[in-house]
């Protein structure tokens, strides 16, 4: 590897390994996250099961019986990745979203919290790409990175038992989109009518770890429940892009 950032192999258990690439979540570790998971995918190494990219480490699953250790530790140590910057060739995916009401019950408090109106928050937040770090608690569930430090809110004091599937929150410095629904305590400003996740598509998951994200605000009700019906008849395409 040609990166003056040296990774630390870590055993996990006696089945996977942990690849760490440093100590803090910066956009540049994890592009060399991204870069050695491509590399690892592209040499196909002998008894490599799963990779899963994280934050700032990649966690590698292996059939003992097929390989070592020592011997995936060398084959990572001699592939060609570099730790040139951000990755390149990223693909945005368009999250349609409706802010506020019910379908952001907390984009009050976030505006508040942030000294400003709810117009304001919904501006600032749908304005910029999210870097996808990581993919997270429950499954399609995307951990976004880069939210404008004047939306940092609070987790709430009291995690919710339900928040419904598709819904956007702000949980301190992050952003991100409950896929199904389930508990949480994130701060609710609005929600999505796309599927995130369904274990009967292929792939299941719309939103992938080292994708970007950029939410596009809806207009009003009659928008999402358009929306909405289209995803459920099959006809509804996600935009993306690539940059």
């Amino acid at each position: 590897m040609q990166t003056e950032r040296q990774p630390v192999f870590l055993p996990s258990g006696d089945r996977a390994m942990v690849v760490e690439f440093g100590a803090e979540i910066d956009p540049e570790i994890n592009a060399l996250v991204h870069r050695t998971t491509a590399a690892i995918e592209h040499a196909q190494l002998d008894g490599v099961i799963e990779l899963v990219p994280t934050y700032r480490s990649l966690m590698l699953h292996y059939n003992p019986l097929l390989t070592r250790p020592d011997t995936l530790q060398q084959a990572i140590l001699s592939l060609d990745v570099d730790d040139s910057g951000e990755a390149t060739d990223q693909r945005v995916v368009e999250i349609p979203t409706l802010y506020g009401g019910e379908y952001g019950p907390d984009i009050g408090f976030v505006a508040e919290n942030a000294g400003m109106s709810e117009s304001e928050v919904i501006e600032i937040h749908s304005g910029m790409d999210y870097l996808v770090y990581a993919m997270g608690f429950s499954p399609g569930f995307p951990y976004l990175g880069g939210l404008d430090p004047r939306l940092n809110t609070p987790r709430l004091t009291t995690p919710r038992t339900l928040i419904p599937g598709g819904s956007v929150g702000i949980a301190e410095t992050q952003t991100g989109a409950y896929p199904v629904a389930s508990p949480g305590g994130w701060q609710l400003i609005g929600r999505t009518p796309l599927k995130l996740f369904d274990p009967e598509s292929d792939p299941p998951a719309v939103i992938n770890a080292g994708d970007r994200v950029r939410f596009v605000p809806l207009p009003d009700e009659d928008a999402y429940k358009e929306t909405e019906r289209q995803v459920q008849d099959g006809i509804y395409s996600v935009v993306t892009r690539n940059i």
